[in-house]
Parts: structure tokens; sequence; C-alpha cells
């Protein structure tokens, strides 16, 4: 019995460690939002996040590989929410924004193009990072605000700063707002969920990676938990929805398990006020 379990182990900590970093899936979601107008429903975005680039299984070749799952999707959108390089990742590999952007520049042509810093973005030079973005097209929102147009629906887009390496000014963010449009607000640390006005549709953040090591889903609450580390997925609080995407790389532990690598296929649609 003894070396059953052993063997056991020994098999999912080999799947967690050689298979599950490799793979990369699309999954795709419906949320419905509060006061979501009648003219933006089925609006597609898709979102990227914590690419950790030089991670383990997940060097530039991946990028490559999510720059082109993104160009042949029917999304309007693309969001990335933060991690593109790593800092004293275990079996990583560095690789510095310059070439991450210029991997990522092919979407540009594409797809209208939008991010936010994480935490590991800061610790490697935060303006760098953005500037190297910047220059091939995707538009970095540091504590500020951009109107977004897709066909006949125009919404708010808000980017915070990370909360753990940043400097969030959420009042900033949001001070130029257009206050008759829906608003999406991007950052990198699901904590700063509430610290967003209430009028916000949704927010979109990562960092998590879902909890990683987190098999079947076991670890990922039901309900929002602000210190949580294996937020995954859609959660609400009164009017205001959250998505919490998995990510694709690894930090420091260079292992995944039920939490593929994803591209998170987002289709927003409206729902009547007070329903969850």
């Amino acid at each position: 019995m003894l070396l059953v379990v052993v063997a056991f182990l020994v098999a999912c900590g080999l799947y967690a460690w050689l298979w599950e970093p490799r793979q990369l899936i699309e999954r795709d979601y419906t949320l419905h939002l509060a006061n979501w107008p009648a003219q933006c429903d089925g609006l597609r975005i898709d979102q990227v996040t914590d690419l950790h680039t030089g991670s383990w299984m997940n060097g530039i070749d991946n990028v490559d590989r999510v720059v082109a799952k993104l160009a042949a999707s029917d999304s309007d959108v693309v969001v990335f929410t933060g991690d593109y390089v790593i800092l004293s990742v275990v079996l990583g590999k560095y690789v510095d924004p310059a070439t991450i952007a210029n991997h990522l520049a092919p979407l540009t042509q594409k797809k209208q193009v939008y991010a936010v810093l994480g935490n590991h973005d800061w610790w490697d030079g935060g303006p760098r990072v953005a500037a190297e973005f910047e220059r091939v097209g995707i538009q970095v929102l540091e504590n500020e605000s951009t109107r977004v147009g897709v066909r006949d629906c125009g919404f708010n887009l808000v980017g915070v700063d990370d909360l753990t390496a940043g400097k969030p000014q959420p009042l900033a963010a949001y001070a130029r707002i257009d206050p008759g449009l829906p608003t999406i607000a991007l950052e990198h640390e699901p904590e700063m969920f509430l610290k967003f006005p209430e009028s916000t549709a949704l927010v979109l953040a990562g960092h998590t990676h879902g909890g990683q090591v987190n098999p079947f889903g076991l670890r990922t609450p039901s309900t929002f938990r602000a210190k949580s580390a294996a937020l995954s997925g859609e959660y609400h609080v009164g009017e205001r929805t959250l998505f919490v995407s998995p990510g694709i790389g690894t930090s420091w532990l260079p292992l995944r398990m039920g939490r593929y690598p994803e591209i998170s296929r987002l289709t927003l649609r409206g729902r009547e006020k007070g329903a969850q």
C-alpha cells in the first residue's frame, strides 16, 4: 500500500512539473454584469495574465503561441493584467521586456491591446517595461483611464497600478472617466477589487495563478476573499463583478496542477439588477 501511495505521489509530481505547465487552453466564460448596456451586450474580451516569460516550460516560443491564438480569436479587445517578466523564479531564465514586447507586437496589428503592470514588472523597473510595451502599440494604463470603442459599444477602461509593488491610485485612475459609459477596470492584484467604485461593472485581475497547485479547484473560494491566494474565476459583491484569470506561467514554484495555463475568453452580457 505504501508503494502505491509513493508511486501516486511521484506521478502527480511529474505531471505537475513536466506536463501541465506546457499546456495552453482557451476557456470561454460568459459574465453577466449589472448595469451593462444593450449596445455592449456580447462584447468579447480575451484576457491573458501572468505570462512570466522565462519561467519553467514557458519560454519566448510560448509567447508566440499565445499571440497566435489571440490573433485568431474573435475577440474585440485583448487585455494583459500583469507579470510579463520573472525575477528569482526557480528553474527560470530571465527574458528582457524588450524581447517580450517584440514578440507581442504582431498582435497590435489585429486587436486593440491594453495592459497594466504586475509586481514582477515593477521589481524589474516598471517604467522600462511599460515603455517597451508602449513602443509596440500596447497601451499601458498606469492609474489612468481611456475610452474604448467597439462597433456601437463604448466603455471606460481603467488601469490601476499593482498593490504589491506599484502605487495604486484608484481615485486618480477614475478622475477622467465618462460617467455616461460603463466601466471595466484592470488590476494585477485581485485584493484591490473592493477599492474600486461600486459603479464599476467589471474588474479583471490575475496574480494568483488560480492557486497554481490546486487539484480539482479545492483551494478556490466560492465567494470573494481578499487575502486568498487561490482566487479564480467569477465573483460578485453587490453590483460589481470580479474575474480572476489563472494565467499562463509559474512563479517561484515550477509546478502547475489543476490550473492549466489559460487564455480566458470573456463574453459580457447584462444581468438584472440585484441578480447574482
